[in-house]
C-alpha cells in the first residue's frame, strides 16, 4: 500500500500545510482552500450557489467548466458531469479531505486526465454542522482530532431531506443539482455498525428500482470496474453493511435508498448514484485514502465511458416516459446470493457495567467466509400513471418544491369541470415520537375513484410527459414511501372540522334511520360484532352521522388529483 503520508505531503503549496493526518479544515477554512485553488487554476471555478440554514452560503466548486457561469451549467447539461456531494454530516469528513487532496494532486500531475469530464463538487453540504465543531459528538469514530456535528443549523439530518425540503440548503441543492443535471452522483459518508476488515464500503442504487439500462451499466460495468481498481490499491470494496440481524453472518442487506436520501434523489433522476461509506474504527488517513481511491476510480470509469452513460440515459428517459404503471413499495426479499466477507470472529460475553450480554468484536481474529448476501428487490404494489395531476393552487408549499425541481407546469385559468382520479385517504400509521420535524406517515392505504369535480381558476396542471416523471409520481401518490401526504404536507385534510351535537342529533339520527332500513340494519349487526362499539352512544350517534349526507364530503380527501 502507498504510504498514506504522501497524500499529504502533496498538499504543501496551499492551506492544507498547517494540517497533519488526523486534521480536518473548519468551513471559513476549506471555503479559503477552494477560493485559492480557484483564484490561482483558470480551469477551477468556485460558486455561491444559496443560503444554507446557518446564514453561510454553500458553495460549488466546477472543475473543466467553461469559465463562464452560464456556459459552464450550460456544459455540465450537455456533456458528461459528475456531482461529489461531501459533508451532508460533518463529523463524516472523509470526502471533504479526499476531494481537496484529488484537486492538489491532478495541479501536480500537471492536469492530466485524458477527457475529463464536467467535475462538480459541494465542498461542505451541511454549513451548520460544519461551525458546530467538536471531537466528541462521534463516541465510536477513530479521528479526526475535531469535527462538525450532523445535525445542522436546525438539527435537521440533511440526509433525509431530499424529498421533505425543510431546509434552505435542499433548496439550494436543487439548485445546484438541476443547474448541473449530473450523470454520476456521489455522496461520501462513514459508517457506524458491525466491526469488519474493509475500509470502504458503498451503497449502490437498488438495482430493481432503476431504468434497465443504467442499472446494466452500474451493476454490470462500473461496480466490478471499482472492485478492481480499489483491490488493485489494496482496499478491497464490499457492498454496505447493512445487517440482516446483529452481526455479518446472518447476511448483509442491499440498502434501500429511498428519495428521502441523497443518493436516492439522485437515483430518481437516472443519475449513477453512489453512497461511499468508511469505517468509523479505521484512523481518518486510511479513511480519507480510501475515499481518494474511490473518487480517482469514479473520475477514471466515467472519463472512459461518457458516451456509454449518454447513450444509457436517453435510453432511460424514453424507458420512463414510456412507463404506463409506476411500481413502488420496494421491499427485500428472502432470496439471496453468498458473497465473500473479511470479518472478525466475535461473541457475546457478559457484560461488568449492565450484567447483559454484549456483543465482542476480535480484531485480532480475522476471518474470511462466505456470507448470505440479500440483493434483491420486489414492489408491494403499483400504479397506472395519470396524463396530469392537478394541484390546488392553495398547497403553495408543494408547488413551490416542485418548482424547485425543475418541474414542468401551468396554470388553470379558469374555472372547469373535469373527471379526474381522486385521492381519498382511508387509513394510515405514525409513530409517537417526530421523525426529522414530522410525524411520518406509513401504510398509507388510498382509494382510487373516478369523480366529477370543479377545479377551480389558479389550480396547477402538472404534466407527467416530462423528464424526471418518476419523481413527480412518487410526491404526489400518496401511499409511495416517501410522498408529500406521508410527509404530512396533507395533514389538514385529514382532520375532521365539522361534528355534531349528540342531544341535536339524536332525533335527526332516529329520521335518518327510519328512512334507511339498510343503514339501520348494519348498525344493528355492528351492535352485535363489537361489544365497545354497543356500549357507546357516541360511537353508534358517529356511525349514522359519517353515513349521513350532513358528514363532510371533503374529509380524507386531498386536493390532488389524477388527469386522464
Amino acid at each position: 500500500m502507498r504510504s498514506i503520508l504522501l497524500f499529504f505531503l502533496l498538499l504543501s503549496s496551499s492551506i492544507w500545510a498547517q494540517y497533519d493526518g488526523n486534521t480536518t479544515p473548519t468551513y471559513p477554512e476549506l471555503v479559503k482552500a477552494y477560493e485559492e485553488l480557484a483564484n490561482e487554476h483558470d480551469e477551477i471555478e468556485l460558486y455561491n450557489m444559496g443560503d444554507s440554514d446557518y446564514g453561510l452560503p454553500i458553495y460549488l466548486c466546477v472543475i473543466n467548466g467553461s469559465q463562464d457561469s452560464t456556459k459552464t451549467f450550460e456544459k455540465a447539461r450537455n456533456n458528461t458531469t459528475i456531482l461529489i456531494n461531501n459533508a451532508i454530516h460533518p463529523g463524516e469528513p472523509d470526502g471533504v479531505n479526499a476531494c481537496l487532496i484529488w484537486i492538489n494532486n491532478w495541479i501536480d500531475e500537471g492536469k492530466k486526465l485524458n477527457d475529463l469530464p464536467v467535475l462538480a463538487i459541494i465542498p461542505a453540504y451541511n454549513v451548520g454542522g460544519m461551525m458546530n465543531r467538536s471531537g466528541t459528538s462521534r463516541a465510536n469514530q477513530n479521528g479526526p482530532e475535531e469535527y462538525g456535528f450532523r445535525g445542522n443549523a436546525q438539527n435537521l439530518d440533511l440526509n433525509r431531506d431530499f424529498i421533505k425540503m425543510d431546509s434552505k440548503n435542499m433548496f439550494t441543492f436543487a439548485r445546484i443539482y438541476h443547474a448541473l443535471d449530473p450523470d454520476v452522483f456521489l455522496d461520501t459518508h462513514v459508517s457506524n455498525g458491525a466491526d469488519y476488515q474493509y475500509t470502504m464500503t458503498y451503497i449502490a442504487s437498488v438495482r430493481e428500482r432503476m431504468s434497465p439500462s443504467m442499472g446494466a451499466l452500474m451493476h454490470d460495468d462500473l461496480i466490478p470496474y471499482l472492485k478492481d481498481f480499489s483491490s488493485e490499491r489494496h482496499f478491497d470494496l464490499i457492498p454496505y453493511v447493512n445487517l440482516k440481524k446483529d452481526v455479518p453472518d446472518s447476511g448483509i442487506v442491499v440498502f434501500n435508498d429511498l428519495p428521502r436520501y441523497a443518493m436516492g434523489y439522485a437515483q430518481l433522476m437516472n443519475a449513477i448514484s453512489f453512497t461511499s461509506e468508511t469505517h468509523m474504527l479505521k484512523p481518518f488517513p486510511q479513511r480519507v485514502q480510501s475515499t481518494l481511491v474511490f473518487i480517482e476510480g469514479l473520475i477514471e470509469w466515467t472519463s472512459k465511458n461518457q458516451k456509454e452513460i449518454e447513450l444509457a440515459r436517453k435510453a432511460a428517459d424514453k424507458w420512463e416516459r414510456k412507463m404506463a404503471q409506476y411500481y413502488y413499495g420496494y421491499k427485500d426479499t428472502e432470496e439471496h446470493d453468498s458473497i465473500q466477507f473479511h470479518g472478525y470472529e466475535f461473541e457475546y460475553l457478559t457484560s461488568p457495567i449492565t450484567q447483559k450480554k454484549r456483543l465482542k468484536y476480535h480484531q485480532d481474529r480475522p476471518y474470511t467466509k462466505m456470507v448470505p448476501y440479500y440483493n434483491r428487490y420486489e414492489p408491494s404494489t403499483s400504479v397506472s400513471i395519470p396524463k396530469n395531476y392537478i394541484v390546488g393552487a392553495q398547497c403553495d408549499n408543494v408547488i413551490r418544491r416542485m418548482q424547485a425541481n425543475n418541474v414542468d407546469m401551468y396554470v388553470l385559468q379558469h374555472d372547469s369541470v373535469a373527471t379526474v382520479r381522486r385521492y381519498q385517504i382511508h387509513r394510515y400509521q405514525n409513530g409517537n415520537n417526530p421523525y426529522e420535524g414530522h410525524f411520518l406517515h406509513t401504510k398509507t392505504y388510498v382509494v382510487r375513484d373516478t369523480v366529477e369535480v370543479l377545479l377551480k381558476a389558479g389550480d396547477v396542471i402538472i404534466p407527467t410527459d416530462q423528464k424526471n416523471r418518476r419523481f413527480i409520481i412518487s410526491v404526489l401518490e400518496p401511499d409511495t414511501p416517501d410522498s408529500y401526504f406521508n410527509w404530512n404536507f396533507f395533514d389538514n385534510y385529514v382532520q375532521q372540522k365539522e361534528y355534531f351535537s349528540p342531544y341535536v342529533f339524536e332525533d335527526r339520527a332516529l329520521q335518518l334511520l327510519e328512512a334507511d332500513p339498510q343503514l339501520k340494519a348494519e348498525l344493528e349487526q355492528k351492535k352485535k360484532e363489537d361489544s365497545e362499539f354497543a356500549d357507546s352512544s357516541w360511537d353508534q350517534l358517529y356511525f349514522i352521522y359519517k353515513r349521513s349526507p350532513y358528514f363532510e364530503p371533503s374529509f380524507n380527501v386531498l386536493p390532488v388529483y389524477g388527469g386522464f
